[in-house]
């Protein structure tokens, strides 16, 4: 008898770095539930994101093609194109039921809410930034305003959103109302699998979580940013590519502080996560559910001197959680140290849905890394992130820049296109990036190698030749 294909909750937080998770090694986070999920899955700790900022990096991942191939680089965009269909279409066209809870991001929210796609989705409740800056079409300031309850001045109090509003909580209420089905012998016996994409706004800028959990989280108990006074001059070179908001010291960020209520969203997080599986394990569906945590991208909190995103590709900004969790068909309580791209989450959704991986898709199935313990600890040779025109109205006095990143197991090479300027990093010996490399004589050989290979990475991955050839001329 063939077995009942896996329902696959997809949770995806927004701008959540990498080491923000208890259980890989961050004794200041409070991320029980979500060590939980650890306990029982695999923690792949070299993930990495195709772009450190939003659109793309989503379009990416939704598609499973490199943002430049996809041509959809920047934030801001006022169209999707029409090539290739997004995975939930394609895993809707294969029998799942599917549904999205909160932020999509693949075109503008500008002056609207965003258009729906040819998206295969038959549940869609959305937020984009949570604020009440729509007329209509946002389920969640909607959702807000039944409960009497007023965005912009919960927001701007001192207590901020009270938790029980929160987009947060929104969107669990939203994904129980999505997995509970008519009644729960329909649960238990329906024939049909789901897939849920939840897309959380937080630990997104502005760092303003709910009174009651930043009151948890000590600014001063908190280690601070990696940084050096160094940093502002390397910074300072690197002045005329885009990045949010100005260098500054940790003191100028008011960074501890910034950290403890990064840390505070996540634990909101954390709590509302756990809800879900709650719901999941009581109407007996977790067993036969995939549950997969990850971010779009990171965040800088204060590393290097900077603050949010832009174009850089530090670790904080480039390297996301990702974590694959169920019992019945994975590996538990396992690190995967191999560097993977979120690309890969794409095929191996791909492949736990039955579905043929189409051709034109760039990434590579998890698979063997989730199932067989003694399977090597490695996936690919580099993994690579791009930034691209993506400058917006956010991005005061930015040039627009076009950057890339290459990193191998030893090195991580970005480029800074049209400026004659890049940073290497030796991050074996290096983790941080405070040893810039670039223009050390006895790093030339590395650094033009590397160049090199980045490029025909670019190239090869990267370039649409155009319509199937049919004849030799």
């Amino acid at each position: 008898m063939e077995s009942k294909r896996p329902n696959i909750l997809w949770y995806c937080t927004d701008q959540q770095r990498f080491d923000t998770i208890g259980a890989l090694g961050n004794p200041q986070v409070d991320t029980p539930n979500i060590d939980k999920l650890l306990e029982s899955g695999v923690a792949f700790t070299h993930a990495y994101c195709q772009s450190p900022i939003c659109t793309p990096s989503r379009s990416s991942f939704l598609t499973g093609l490199y943002p430049a191939r996809l041509h959809n680089t920047r934030n801001g965009n006022g169209t999707f194109p029409e090539f290739p269909p997004l995975i939930t279409k394609l895993v809707s066209d294969a029998g799942y039921r599917c549904g999205n809870i909160g932020k999509f991001h693949l075109t503008s929210s500008g002056h609207r809410t965003e258009p729906r796609l040819d998206d295969g989705m038959t549940y869609w409740q959305f937020s984009h930034a949570p604020r009440d800056d729509w007329e209509s079409g946002h389920h969640y300031a909607d959702w807000v305003r039944d409960q009497g309850g007023d965005l912009d001045a919960m927001r701007n109090s001192p207590e901020r959103v009270n938790p029980a509003m929160h987009q947060t909580r929104w969107a669990t209420e939203c994904a129980i109302e999505f997995t509970a089905g008519d009644s729960k012998s329909d649960i238990q016996n329906a024939d049909q699998p789901w897939m849920l994409c939840v897309n959380i706004y937080d630990p997104h800028p502005p760092f303003i979580p709910p009174k009651f959990y930043a009151d948890q989280f000590d600014a001063e108990q908190m280690p601070g940013p990696y940084f050096q006074p160094k940093d502002l001059e390397q910074q300072a070179r690197l002045a005329a590519i885009d990045f949010q908001g100005d260098p500054k010291t940790p003191q100028g960020h008011d960074a501890k502080q910034m950290q403890a209520y990064y840390y505070a969203m996540i634990k909101q997080i954390d709590d509302q996560f756990q809800r879900i599986i709650e719901h999941l394990r009581d109407t007996n569906q977790l067993e036969n559910t995939i549950v997969i945590f990850t971010s779009d991208h990171g965040e800088s909190l204060g590393d290097h001197g900077l603050l949010e995103k832009g174009c850089r590709f530090y670790e904080g900004l480039v390297r996301v959680p990702l974590i694959f969790s169920c019992p019945a068909k994975f590996l538990q309580n396992v690190r995967r140290d191999a560097l993977v791209e979120l690309l890969d989450l794409t095929s191996t959704i791909i492949e736990l849905a039955g579905i043929e991986q189409p051709d034109y898709m760039q990434g590579r199935s998890l698979i063997s890394l989730l199932t067989d313990s003694d399977a090597e600890d490695s996936h690919r040779e580099f993994v690579r992130s791009e930034y691209f025109d993506a400058l917006d109205p956010f991005f005061t006095g930015g040039t627009g820049a076009f950057a890339t990143m290459y990193r191998n197991r030893q090195f991580k090479l970005s480029v800074y296109h049209g400026h004659g300027l890049g940073e290497l990093y030796d991050l074996e010996n290096d983790p941080w990036e405070f040893n810039d490399l670039w223009n050390n004589p006895e790093y030339t050989t590395v650094k033009a190698d590397l160049i090199a290979k980045s490029f025909d990475a670019h190239v090869l991955l990267t370039t649409d030749v155009g319509s199937e050839r049919i004849a030799p001329m």
